[in-house]
């Protein structure tokens, strides 16, 4: 097969299966992972923090920024440890290596760095692999 378009589902050109365990994670999983780690990074974050409503941005300093540093250590600690996100495993998700295995300790801060700045994980190749993804040699998969 030649081109991007030969190809008939997410993953294939991987070879990963159509669906089912090691099928490529999709995008409803990934957005719910993702809002289940972003609301357990804001719930720590205002545990150890706090959270001040009426503080303009000038007075909040780094607490503003609190919830995407948690957000960021939770990603850079638990991809590697236990194979993805909290919210990943928690909706059936790991996160592997492209020709699969363990995606080692710099893999998973290059991918998050990536993922903070947001564009590079709305960006998606034919196989439903953000540029994140792609830049740390990486693979959402379902478990």
């Amino acid at each position: 097969m030649s081109a991007a378009s030969d190809w008939s589902y997410p993953g294939e050109r991987l070879g990963m299966p159509e669906s089912g365990s090691g099928s490529i994670a999709r995008p409803g999983r990934r957005i719910g992972a993702l809002l289940i780690d972003y609301a357990a990074a804001t719930v720590i974050a205002t545990a150890f923090f706090g959270y001040d409503q009426f503080a303009l941005p000038a007075e909040a300093g780094l607490t503003m920024f609190a919830p995407m540093m948690v957000f960021a250590l939770l990603q850079v600690l638990f991809i590697p440890t236990i194979g993805g996100s909290p919210g990943h495993r928690i909706l059936g998700m790991r996160l592997q290596l492209a020709g699969g295995g363990w995606v080692g300790l710099w893999r998973p801060i290059v991918r998050t760095l990536l993922l903070l700045v947001v564009i590079p994980a709305v960006v998606w190749d034919a196989d439903q692999r953000g540029l994140h993804d792609k830049a740390a040699g990486t693979v959402l998969l379902r478990a």
